[in-house]
């Protein structure tokens, strides 16, 4: 669930050109995406000792560390409206990672990622005007559609997180671009993980409990922080300067059925036939929607 943030600074330009030479572009697409399901399959698994609220902060709190290291964003003479859209920028971040995160917490992870995919999906129709694109809603409709065929697993809240989640996601990827420019490379991400880390802290412990400060919960909360934000947001800023944005697009489409299978893999989190059907008929409309809208040299990421 990771967009282009921009354009990068001169210095980490000469670094991500030695390494984007090395993989295959499509490669690091691919490995962002498995990064980011197998960092949530980990992350849900933790629910049991720390809230998702706690999870996501724990996250948050690693990637903003991790990324102001690595990254160190020139702070001093900020404009007014850079900081407006970083603080934007950083507290959508927040909702669309704690909404996702309560959604995986009441129903299958496959499930929660499908109906959040239902954003970016939104984003590639509305701004296509294109009239065959309303076939992709369609067919992404008669998914959902079919998801409320199969309660199993599924519960009002849950979907109604996961919902948000997908808002956020369509908000995102206006936001992401406009703090590209404001912010160059990874300095809109640094700034926004800390943002974001800070407005959820009185929440974040608010719900803590002693598993907060268990080894194995910050331990794998720190994996979580560079396998589902650091690693894909680099890998796929990476791709983007070396792929089309429609093939990128298409990659991106593939997010549901990963998570499913990470799901599948680490959790034993199984769909049945008819969500399987559900999640191939909202990928399928989101493949359609990135191929065509990438034909027209546009992307909504």
């Amino acid at each position: 669930m990771v967009w282009h943030s921009g354009p990068v600074s001169p210095e980490q330009d000469n670094r991500l050109d030695r390494l984007a030479d090395r993989v295959p572009a499509v490669w690091l697409v691919i490995i962002g995406i498995f990064s980011v399901q197998i960092g949530a399959s980990i992350a849900k698994d933790l629910f049991h000792l720390v809230s998702p609220t706690t999870m996501v902060w724990l996250r948050l709190i690693s990637s903003a560390v991790v990324l102001m290291i690595i990254v160190r964003p020139r702070l001093a003479g900020r404009s007014r409206s850079d900081w407006l859209l970083g603080i934007g920028f950083g507290l959508t971040l927040l909702v669309m990672n704690w909404s996702i995160y309560q959604a995986m917490a009441r129903i299958p992870i496959g499930v929660a990622v499908t109906i959040e995919f239902l954003g970016p999906l939104a984003v590639a129709v509305v701004t296509s005007h294109r009239a065959r694109d309303l076939l992709w809603v369609l067919l992404a409709g008669t998914g959902v559609a079919l998801l409320g065929f199969t309660p199993e697993g599924l519960n009002l809240p849950g979907v109604g997180f996961a919902l948000l989640a997908g808002l956020c996601w369509a908000v995102y990827i206006v936001l992401s671009p406009r703090t590209g420019r404001s912010w160059a490379g990874l300095n809109g991400l640094a700034v926004a993980s800390v943002v974001g880390a800070v407005a959820l802290t009185p929440f974040a412990l608010a719900e803590a409990g002693p598993g907060l400060l268990q080894p194995r919960v910050l331990i794998l909360a720190v994996a979580v922080g560079l396998m589902s934000s650091v690693i894909p947001y680099s890998l796929e800023m990476l791709a983007l300067r070396r792929i089309p944005p429609g093939v990128f697009g298409i990659l991106m489409s593939l997010e549901p059925g990963v998570a499913a299978v990470a799901a599948m893999l680490l959790l034993a989190e199984f769909l049945t036939v008819v969500q399987w059907i559900a999640l191939a008929c909202v990928v399928i409309a989101s493949i359609g929607a990135a191929r065509f809208r990438g034909r027209k040299g546009g992307d909504p990421r």
